[in-house]
């Protein structure tokens, strides 16, 4: 009874006046943070909108959630001011609430650096290679890791960690770490190469002797590239930096080139036609660029007349260009039996110069040897 009776004196020495105004100002704040997410803000950000630039507007939205959640801490650190509290008890609630602050804005910080952010739209607009380019999403990496190591070091700062002796600690192991993590540095400054010098963007189709395929991302430490059998590869950007790419997407046309090899018992005005009648198809092909188009007898090889076909189309889209491959195949097909000539086929020929008799005798024993023994199986 004796706990009861001091507990419940201990309740009504409370001091209540202070609490109830506390909790009126932590609602009043609440409330305002109510209306300032409703209307304030948006009528801020109309006006935002009409500004030339939409910096202020983007700077806007990145805050909007860090100074809503601000509002919310500010309202109970008042409220905590308020109540009667010995100010020496004070230095931790204070400290929270420096550390709350620079939370905030290194947040809002972070949420600005973002691709989409205006921040980066007139970097992109000087660029060749516009809104794919590679150095836009590796620099908003790189802004947001030093934003967030800096909000770290200041908080620690606050809550009196040395950072003075942490940034020597740096210098002491940075030997160590630069010899642990050697893989990591030079896959780090590989992709600073790759987005300096640009040698492809994002949706561009790559070859390089490790992987092919289309360019989807690169980090600090990778470059995801999508193969055509859809599976996705990650390549370190030390190997890619050290190997040779051909960027396939850059290609203004697209090449098709081979060899028709037709029978050596074609006559020399019919491969004249043949040659002819191609080179004028190809000519006259709107799908076929007609700056370079090659159509020669090539060579004589072991088996047939080689013609040599080497021309470009228009298209570089990998299926429509195998559509137009076709066609142009087909349309050779069409001429070669148009004008009776056949296509060759990988053959050998024998001529008997000297005593064709002999030859001819062992032929016919070699046929009855044959003959015989056949007739010894089947009986």
């Amino acid at each position: 009874m004796d706990y009861l009776y001091n507990w419940w004196y201990w309740f009504l020495d409370l001091p209540w006046i202070d609490i109830g105004i506390a909790f009126a100002i932590f609602l009043l704040i609440f409330i305002f943070r109510k209306i300032f997410t409703a209307y304030l803000f948006r009528f801020v950000m109309r006006f935002a909108k009409k500004s030339p630039t939409d910096i202020f507007t983007n700077m806007l939205v990145a805050f909007e959630k860090p100074i809503r959640f601000f509002i919310g801490v500010l309202g109970i650190y008042l409220a905590i001011l308020y109540l009667p509290i010995p100010r020496e008890q004070l230095g931790l609630i204070n400290t929270i609430y420096r550390s709350i602050i620079i939370v905030c804005v290194g947040w809002g910080l972070f949420n600005f650096v973002s691709t989409s952010s205006s921040l980066f739209d007139k970097i992109s607009q000087k660029m060749e290679d516009g809104e794919d380019s590679m150095l836009i999403p590796f620099l908003s990496k790189l802004l947001r890791f030093v934003i967030i190591a800096l909000t770290i070091t200041v908080v620690a700062y606050e809550w009196d960690y040395d950072i003075n002796g942490f940034i020597a600690g740096l210098g002491l192991g940075g030997l160590a770490f630069a010899l642990a993590a050697q893989d990591t540095l030079s896959n780090f400054f590989g992709g600073i190469i790759i987005v300096t010098e640009r040698p492809f963007k994002n949706g561009d189709w790559i070859a390089t002797p490790t992987v092919e395929g289309i360019v989807e991302d690169i980090s600090f430490r990778s470059t995801k590239v999508r193969t055509f059998e859809d599976s996705l590869v990650t390549v370190p950007n030390r190997t890619l930096a050290h190997e040779a790419i051909t960027n396939w997407s850059e290609m203004d046309k697209r090449l098709i080139s081979f060899t028709v090899g037709v029978e050596y018992a074609t006559s020399r005005k019919k491969l004249e036609r043949v040659v002819e009648r191609i080179e004028d198809m190809l000519q006259e092909h709107e799908d076929i660029d007609k700056e370079l188009i090659i159509v020669k007898l090539n060579e004589m090889g072991a088996s047939s007349y080689n013609i040599f076909l080497y021309f470009f189309t228009k298209t570089t889209a990998w299926v429509e260009w195998f559509d137009i491959k076709q066609k142009m195949n087909l349309e050779v097909i069409k001429i070669l039996e148009e004008e009776e000539v056949n296509i060759a086929f990988p053959s050998r020929s024998m001529y008997v110069e000297r005593y064709p008799e002999d030859f001819y005798a062992a032929l016919e024993e070699n046929h009855q040897k044959k003959t015989t023994r056949k007739e010894t199986v089947d009986e």
